[in-house]
């Protein structure tokens, strides 16, 4: 199994041995949005009320492996550690969170 941040070591050597360097972080949100653009659209056919076109993608795995490969990029370049990130941004959402979910009426 590999972890967060193997991931971004593993990208950051894809980067260097064969994409010559990274887009530019503006090019690389482009490109974020683009993919989650494609995540959406398989969701809408998939789980929504559209249909897909003759031909179309549908492989959610591949599509969310893409956003995940463009976030690690844009992370990569700016020099933070998603595994640090993560794990702070659980800690503020555990203090923010712990109580607000369990005690709204509408998930019950």
């Amino acid at each position: 199994m590999m972890t967060i941040k193997e991931a971004q070591q593993q990208v950051d050597e894809w980067i260097k041995n064969y994409g010559v360097r990274y887009f530019s972080e503006l090019t690389n949100m482009a490109i974020l949005t683009e993919e989650v653009g494609e995540v959406a659209r398989i969701m809408a056919r998939t789980y929504g009320d559209q249909s897909c076109k003759p031909g179309e993608n549908k492989d959610l795995a591949d599509e969310l492996a893409d956003v995940l490969w463009v976030l690690m990029c844009i992370a990569n370049q700016t020099g933070i550690d998603l595994t640090e990130a993560l794990q702070r941004n659980i800690e503020k959402k555990t203090q923010r969170d712990k109580d607000r979910h369990k005690n709204n009426p509408k998930l019950k």
